[in-house]
């Protein structure tokens, strides 16, 4: 048996949608990065990005449990020195519906330039509207 590496070149991408309407935000985003990282293709390989393109619409209706909705929150720095912000879960679906998917699932991605490129195969949305319907994406249940 020969075991084949596949390159750049060989892969192939597919679309899917995910509707995030009622999900758990962690079983939600592990299955999103698996996908974006293609861990779900025979043809895996840790050092290529052979994943998948991921759409995420109704991001802001995605569901936590217990009490993290209040007590949840994201932290950022500036790099400057004091320049430390939190913001809370309720104030991150204020200013945009998106942050606390993007942040999850960013979060389970490697943290190197390998993870980088598979984190812009993701597409978040608020709304069950999206713009790529020109790619024919697939819908997958979770």
């Amino acid at each position: 048996m020969k075991t084949t590496i596949v390159n750049d070149q060989q892969v192939e991408r597919a679309w899917f949608v995910i509707d995030a309407k009622g999900k758990r935000l962690g079983r939600l985003s592990t299955k999103v990065a698996e996908i974006l990282r293609g861990k779900h293709k025979p043809s895996f390989s840790p050092s290529v990005d052979v994943g998948d393109y991921v759409i995420v619409i109704n991001a802001e209706k995605v569901e936590l449990t217990g009490n993290k909705a209040e007590t949840k929150e994201y932290f950022s720095h500036s790099t400057y020195a004091g320049g430390g912000k939190f913001l809370s879960y309720s104030d991150a679906l204020d200013k945009d519906g998106t942050i606390p998917v993007e942040h999850a699932v960013k979060g389970m991605l490697p943290k190197n330039s390998l993870g980088r490129r598979m984190f812009k195969k993701l597409r978040v949305y608020t709304g069950s509207e999206n713009p790529h319907a020109a790619q024919n994406p697939k819908v997958l249940e979770l």
